[in-house]
Formats: C-alpha cells, structure tokens, sequence
C-alpha cells in the first residue's frame, strides 16, 4: 500500500449534516454519506474528509465535542461509521475525519467535572480557569475576545454558590480550552486517536492546528478588535506558538504506528518560514495553506498565493495543499462576484488548482458551481457568529445549505423531509447533481473531466513549477510533467499559448482564451 498516498490525493470534504440525509429528519448523516459514495467514486475523489460527527450538542456543529469515542445520535451510531469505512474503502476511497483538539463542549464530563470542583483542583487543571480582575474579581481575566464575537471568558458560579473563577474559551462559550500543558489532555487525546485509527478511519484534519498551545501568562492584546475574524487568526497574538510544535510532535508519534494515517493541519498561519514548521517531517503530514483562498481574482495576486505555498514547503521538502473553499468561508462563485462572471471564475479557478502539484480539497457542492446563499431569513441562522455578534454577522450559514440531488423543488432528494436543517432554495432546481449529470457542458461535468484528467495523465507528474512570461492580467505555469496552466483574469481575449488544449473552463474560439477563463494546455 502507498503510504503518501495522500501527497497527491484529491480530498472531498463532506459536510455530513448538508450531504444527505437517510433518516427523513431533515439533516445529513452517515448512512447518507454511505449512499452518495457511488456519486464520489465517479467523481473521481480519492478521500472524503467529514466535518465532525463525534457526540456533540452541536452549539458549534459538532466542533463542541462531549464525547470523542462515539457518534452523534444525529449522525447515527458507531456502526454506521464502520459501514461507511467499510464501503468507501471498497471503493479505494480513504476516509479521514475531523478531530477538535483545543477545546471541549461544556458539556463533556471533564468540563462538568470541573465546574464541581474547587479552584485550583485537579479538575480545573484540564481547562484554563482563572481568577478575575479587580478587587472583587469582577471583570475577565484579560482584554482577550472570542474568535465569534463577545468576550472569550465567561465567569462561573462556585459550588458553594458564590461569584467565581472564568474560564477561557476563543471560540464560543460552550467550547473551553483546554490546557495544553496538562499531560492528561495529550493522554486523552492519543486514546481517541487510536480509537478511530484502530477502526480503520485512515486519518485526521486538526481542527485549529495552530492554537493549542497558549502564550505563557495569557497577557493582554496589544489591540482587542470589537470583532475577530476567523480569516485574522493568522496574525492573532494567541496562536501560533512554539509549544503548539511538541503537541504536533507528540501527535505525529502515534501516528507512525498507523504508517498509512494522514494528520492534516488547519493552520492559519501565512509566514512561509512559520507555515513551514508544522510539516517538518516530525509534524504534520499536511497543512492546509489558505492564500489561495484569500486571494483576489487578480492574476498577480494569485500568483503570489501560489509562490507562497509553494515556498512555504519548500524549505522543509514538505508536500503542498490547495482548496478554494470550505465550511467556513463564502463560495466560490459569490466570492469572485457572482452571478455568471463569478462562476466563469470560479471554474477558472478549479482548473488552476488542479493544475497544481500536491493535494487538493474539495467542498461539498463545490463540483456544483454553488453559490452562496446569502438571503437566510434571520430566524433560520444557527451559526454561534450570528448571537455572539449582537446579529451584526450573519456568519458561515451560507455555505453550509444542503446538497440539491435531484427534483425540481426543494429538498431536492437530498431528504424526504420538507423542512431541511437549513432551507434550500428553490433556484437550485437548475443545479441538482440529477440535472447537471445530463448535461455535459454542466459544471459537474466540467469537474468530472477535469479531475479524471488529472488521475490519468502523465502531465500532471512533477512537483515543480516554472512561471512562463505572460501579460500583467495573465497567470502561465508550466508544470514539470509537461501540463501548461493559462489563466486570463484581464478583462480582453487573449492568444493562446502553442499546444494542444487538453481541457479549457469555458469556450476557447480561434486560438484566444476569453477573460475569466483558464486552459490546459500540452
């Protein structure tokens, strides 16, 4: 067996409770993903990776974890799990799953078993509890603020009933931190680990990779915004710090005795030289690197995201990451401006990052051409954003809507309950995975020959890039297997480069790339 199979894998991150749903209760789970496996094979993916599923009071969807050994009613049951495993690897399909390790639910046993005890117990110990400022030690601990608005401490009540320590949590209030300089928490951590690895899960994304380990003394902000962004957590003073490497270290020890388990990183961290610490080869298998994500659809500002990432693992010999989307940030189609122009750009941009050597992550819906969907009523929210901004933010609700299957009407085949956990909306009657099947200028279509592409050619061996001269507007690399990637971002039709168009994201009339278009060229 490969054991990097993963270092040129095509991952397909499922959004279990939006994917599909097999018990008409209007939310996904895992015997709908089991159902949709045929689909992902033909897709042509190579992993899936599930948003997490562990037992959850889903204050945060499910990244507020009270049990990690064990499934979510909501999602099924463990056995469901192993069915899933099962099938997919039938399939030659890796199965990877979502591990939350900075933090727990509030509802864990751990986390109650804390709130029991007296400050300074052993109990407390686990999560970062301290006492409050001022006299009476009314006010937080520190100027720290939640990554979802709001303070990130809140102050509990003592067993005997008397105002008392706070507790710290970056993320929402049912999500404290744990503490990180406590062994039991690594010894708790290295049981689930192989709890899943031993059932056959062949890895882990690392939720928040960066921001275990906290800075010594938790001093203040130098400047507390009035809103974190997740997006800013790359340049936040409470992550990124030098512990966080032995807890990754200590991680990437379990994992060599699993030589085919992949951890993967979500590590906001921008900093070639910085990024690059996490895939040393003692680290992470593979961190996610999101400056293709934030960058613009300017030629020169994807370049630079491309160099970026590029050098970033680089310096260590470490293997690149790509993905243009996920369950925290806006699609692509709304993200570079809607509507057709927005789409044409987001398949442009599919082609460049397939084009590109490494592995490369797929949203759910992403092979759809989704948009965002930005006009949820106010009472359908559910993301923790939305409350803890005082309802200023609306947050990540609208990437997040349910997968449209087939049908002319919501829900779309996607359940048989006419009230999905968010609702669809009725345009995506022209965007179902039914209708785009049957047309082959759909863009499933265009995914589908994109990705067999990049299973089956030669061209797309090599790991490394060379950039061709081309217009300011126009991104050109040739990859050392032999592929040619041109992205015309300019606002004019431009010539193509000599050679045989293997695949373009739009119509490519005499010889000349129109704007918002990429081609693939050997």
């Amino acid at each position: 067996m490969d054991s990097r199979w993963w270092s040129h894998a095509l991952f397909y991150q499922v959004y279990p409770r939006s994917f599909r749903d097999s018990d008409s209760d209007g939310v996904g789970d895992l015997d709908g993903v089991s159902a949709g496996l045929d689909y992902l094979e033909s897709l042509g993916v190579d992993a899936i990776w599930l948003n997490p599923v562990m037992v959850s009071p889903m204050a945060d969807h499910g990244y507020d974890v009270a049990d990690p050994r064990d499934i979510d009613p909501l999602f099924g049951d463990l056995a469901a799990m192993d069915r899933l495993v099962e099938a997919a690897h039938a399939r030659g399909i890796k199965v990877t799953m979502d591990l939350v390790p900075n933090h727990t639910s509030s509802a864990h046993p751990w986390f109650q078993a804390a709130l029991a005890a007296a400050p300074g117990s052993a109990e407390r110990e686990r999560y970062i509890f301290r006492d409050g400022a001022g006299p009476d030690g009314s006010r937080p601990p520190n100027n720290w603020l939640s990554i979802f608005g709001g303070p990130a401490w809140t102050r509990v009540t003592e067993p005997d009933g008397s105002p008392g320590q706070w507790y710290l949590h970056l993320f929402d209030a049912e999500q404290p931190d744990l503490n990180w300089d406590n062994p039991e928490v690594f010894a708790d951590l290295e049981t689930t680990l192989r709890f899943w690895l031993d059932r056959g899960v062949d890895g882990f994304r690392i939720d928040v990779a960066h921001g275990m380990a906290k800075p010594p003394g938790l001093p203040d902000m130098p400047t507390a915004k009035p809103e974190m962004l997740l997006a800013e957590m790359d340049d936040d003073p409470r992550f990124n710090h030098d512990g966080v490497h032995d807890i990754h270290r200590a991680i990437r020890r379990v994992f060599d005795d699993y030589p085919c388990a992949v951890a993967i990183g979500e590590v906001w961290v921008y900093d070639s030289e910085q990024f690059s610490r996490y895939v040393r080869p003692d680290e992470l298998h593979l961190g996610f690197n999101f400056r293709l994500v934030r960058a613009d659809f300017d030629a020169r500002d994807i370049r630079s995201a491309i160099e970026n990432s590029l050098a970033a693992v680089d310096l260590v010999d470490a293997v690149p990451t790509w993905t243009l989307a996920n369950h925290d940030v806006e699609r692509p189609p709304t993200r570079y401006g809607g509507g057709t122009a927005g789409l044409a750009r987001a398949r442009a941009m599919a082609l460049v990052m397939l084009a590109l050597p490494g592995a490369v992550f797929l949203y759910n819906g992403e092979e759809l051409g989704l948009p965002n969907v930005d006009d949820l009523p106010d009472e359908a929210l559910q993301d923790p954003v939305w409350e803890r901004s005082g309802h200023t933010r609306r947050g990540r609700d609208g990437c997040r809507i349910p997968m449209p299957w087939s049908g002319e009407t919501p829900p779309f085949g996607f359940s048989d309950h006419p009230d999905t956990w968010l609702p669809m909306p009725p345009e995506w009657a022209a965007l179902t995975v039914e209708k785009q099947l049957a047309d082959p200028a759909s863009t499933l279509a265009f995914y589908r020959r994109a990705i067999g592409l990049r299973r089956a050619r030669e061209e797309f061996s090599g790991s490394a890039v060379e950039w061709l001269d081309s217009p300011t507007d126009v991104l050109v690399f040739h990859r050392s297997g032999g592929l040619v990637c041109v992205l015309n971002a300019g606002a004019v039709p431009i010539p193509l480069p000599e050679g045989e168009v293997l695949l373009a994201s739009g119509p490519v009339l005499d010889g000349t790339l129109p704007p918002d278009t990429a081609a693939w060229l050997v």
